[in-house]
């Protein structure tokens, strides 16, 4: 594969709501630093290496940027950094934020956020990114209580105008549910990945059948979870690998995308050889022997 010549556009497309994108997204919760995110003594990423590697995404075809207020560092935010790297914003551009888990200015997590704390939330979403609406946000929660007032509080800023799209993160079956009973739901965002909550499986399967559309967290990464990928890999993913020229990761990433036409991959890095690798592997079609390998790999949950 020569990952420089293929774009986002090799993975196929989806709608969120109204919205088509490829398949293939950005996740951002890497650029604000280097090694492991979201900690408070996070080292902050080089600003200029960040922007590039933005930039250079949206020239690869990537039009479905995943983001949030609480990716920072000490010196670097996401949002902001997605301002000053792409505003003004192309017209496919699809910005994805989630609100729910406030960090303090030191990095320390917050109670999760009450439903009148939650317009603030949007707010300092749509300043940060420069925005008079945000695309889609994300309910993001902790738990298996209800979500009903938090998720109606997002509804009314949807009817506001505020919010163009609705999403859940972190959630389970049963919220899925409870948010559509308020209003449309057009993405969950979970941790999910080749080997990873292999419980999961019915779930994305849900949202298929519903038209909702499955975009999972640490796909790559794994249990590494925010430090990242470890490093090692399986000999099955490395054997799948050798065969199409590919890395471990960009089979991670196909194996992602063929669970079904509604999962998008939201892989990130700030690193742009990473980066045009991720993007890459949209177009690795993997036969249906090493589909059937890699699935039962998955069940064992390595």
């Amino acid at each position: 594969m020569t990952s420089e010549t293929i774009t986002a556009a090799a993975s196929g497309t989806w709608k969120l709501g109204d919205l088509t994108v490829n398949r293939i997204g950005f996740g951002a919760m890497r650029l604000p630093q280097t090694g492991k995110a979201l900690v408070p003594d996070a080292v902050p990423r080089d600003r200029d290496q960040a922007i590039s590697v933005l930039r250079r995404a949206v020239e690869l075809g990537v039009n479905h940027i995943d983001t949030a207020a609480f990716y920072f560092s000490a010196l670097r935010s996401a949002n902001e950094l997605i301002n000053r790297a792409l505003a003004p914003y192309p017209d496919d551009l699809v910005i994805a934020t989630k609100v729910g888990e406030p960090r303090d200015p030191s990095g320390a997590w917050l109670p999760q956020a009450r439903p009148e704390q939650l317009r603030g939330l949007v707010e300092e979403n749509l300043r940060q990114l420069g925005r008079d609406h945000l695309d889609v946000v994300n309910l993001r929660i902790v738990g298996t209580g209800s979500i009903a007032e938090r998720f109606g509080a997002l509804a009314e800023l949807r009817e506001a105008g505020l919010i163009r799209h609705l999403g859940i993160s972190n959630v389970h079956p049963h919220h899925l549910a409870e948010a559509q009973a308020i209003a449309p739901v057009v993405c969950v965002q979970n941790m999910y990945g080749l080997g990873v909550r292999p419980e999961q499986d019915a779930f994305v399967r849900t949202c298929g059948e519903q038209g909702v559309a499955f975009v999972p967290f640490y796909a790559i990464a794994a249990t590494g979870r925010q430090a990242g990928a470890s490093g090692s890999d399986h000999p099955e993913i490395l054997s799948v690998a050798r065969a199409h020229g590919a890395g471990p990761a960009q089979v991670r990433i196909a194996w992602t995308l063929h669970r079904g036409p509604h999962v998008l991959a939201i892989p990130g890095t700030g690193d742009p050889r990473h980066l045009a690798s991720n993007v890459a592997a949209g177009a690795l079609r993997l036969s249906e022997e090493e589909v059937a390998v890699l699935d039962s790999l998955h069940r064992q949950n390595p």
